[in-house]
């Protein structure tokens, strides 16, 4: 454990969500120093036991003296957070929660609507101990405080608000009706946009005296994500449908075969298609009617598309990007191996190497991808075991239960 050096140090945040969108949120603040105190129920936050786990482990809750209790995904979203194993079911737990976000700067939960209030923990109750407190929730379809969706009940996945949102149906085959991304950008966006309303949100609150509520919809997060398609539509185009390997308004802007896989290339501006035809040994391409500027390319798309698919197809990934380094904005499709491999990665400090409690290999994760000069992000604190930090953080804060749990 180091130090926390991030510029957000001196903010005390309450992190009642679990699963992936809000974790994510509060793991960014707290890489960026925040004290980060995660509540979990006495069976844990559902992330612990998914898969990749290490070989020293057991089901959270089960065996204290268990090496480790959470796996990969775990690990990724709750890294510099300390865990307080309270039960909502317990009005003495309940008062816990309520004294810590007395000395709180905020409080973030990621439950369905309502959930909250009915344990008597919601925004209203919790801004009488703290009228400072800022409350933030990311939810489905949002909180009927900031605006009633028809949905409001209705539970969410990544999957059901990336379909919503319209991210499905811009991704896969052209010739499909869409598929889902191959990250959970239904979860990892609007734990970005909460994040980012919780600083914006302390920040008013320092100001004028009074916190407030806010909430982010991962439906709503995903229209925003889609929004130039969705702009579109609004600019007279009815139909949007997947984009394929390339893009709809931009030639070359997509991925080209190699020997070894693919390649990114994205040459749209005249500069850079001039560096490409170069690369290619193909000046003729450069001065083609055909070609001479994305808007006729477009027009002669598929022509376009084969003419460089047939020249990259003739080459590896390495060779490509020994051509494009530097002059054509240009890419290998990675795998995590790749990505392993690639100095750039070590160079930005992108992998978090640590060992796990117990008697377990050294593992990595992706670590901050904010960087600063003066206050920089870091990896002070590894994951934490279930309940792990209870009687600290209660000490802490001068809490005394009436009941403690047994860990």
């Amino acid at each position: 454990m180091s130090n926390r050096t991030g510029p957000l140090a001196d903010l005390t945040i309450i992190d009642c969500s679990m699963a992936y969108a809000g974790p994510f949120g509060t793991a960014l603040l707290a890489d960026m120093g925040a004290n980060v105190i995660k509540i979990e129920p006495p069976n844990g936050d559902a992330f612990r036991p998914l898969p990749p786990t290490s070989p020293d482990y057991a089901n959270p809750g089960t065996d204290p003296d268990a090496g480790v209790d959470y796996g990969a995904a775990f690990a990724t979203v709750n890294r510099n957070k300390r865990s307080v194993m309270l039960d909502f079911k317990k009005p003495g737990d309940c008062e816990v929660l309520l004294k810590l976000c007395e000395r709180a700067d905020a409080v973030v939960e990621n439950m369905r609507s309502g959930v909250m209030d009915k344990l008597g923990l919601g925004y209203e109750v919790i801004r009488l101990r703290n009228p400072k407190i800022v409350y933030g929730a990311v939810r489905g379809f949002g909180d009927p405080r900031t605006g009633q969706s028809p949905y409001a009940q209705w539970p969410c996945y990544d999957i059901v608000a990336q379909s919503m949102g319209g991210v499905v149906n811009l991704t896969g085959p052209t010739d499909e009706d869409g598929y889902p991304c191959g990250v959970a950008v239904g979860d990892l966006y609007p734990g970005t946009l909460m994040a980012l309303g919780l600083v914006s949100a302390i920040h008013h609150a320092r100001i004028a005296g009074v916190g407030q509520f806010f909430d982010v919809a991962m439906y709503d997060a995903m229209l925003a994500y889609s929004g130039n398609a969705i702009g579109a539509h609004g600019h007279g185009v009815k139909h949007t449908r997947p984009q394929g390997k390339h893009s709809n308004g931009l030639l070359p802007f997509g991925l080209f075969p190699a020997k070894d896989g693919s390649i990114a290339i994205g040459a749209p501006g005249p500069e850079h298609w001039k560096a490409l035809c170069t690369a290619m040994d193909r000046p003729d391409l450069a001065e083609d009617d055909r070609t001479r500027n994305n808007f006729v390319r477009l027009k002669n798309r598929d022509w376009v598309i084969d003419e460089i698919s047939a020249w990259t197809a003739t080459k590896t990934k390495a060779e490509l990007m020994a051509l494009f380094g530097g002059k054509v904005p240009s890419g290998p499709v990675n795998t995590a191996a790749d990505i392993y491999a690639d100095p750039h990665v070590d160079a930005r400090n992108m992998l978090i190497r640590y060992t796990p409690p117990g008697d377990n290999p050294e593992v990595a994760i992706v670590g901050s991808p904010i960087k600063f000069t003066s206050t920089p992000a870091n990896f002070y604190r590894i994951p934490p075991k279930l309940g792990e930090h209870t009687e600290e953080v209660l000490n802490e804060f001068g809490i005394e239960r009436e009941t403690p749990n047994q860990l």
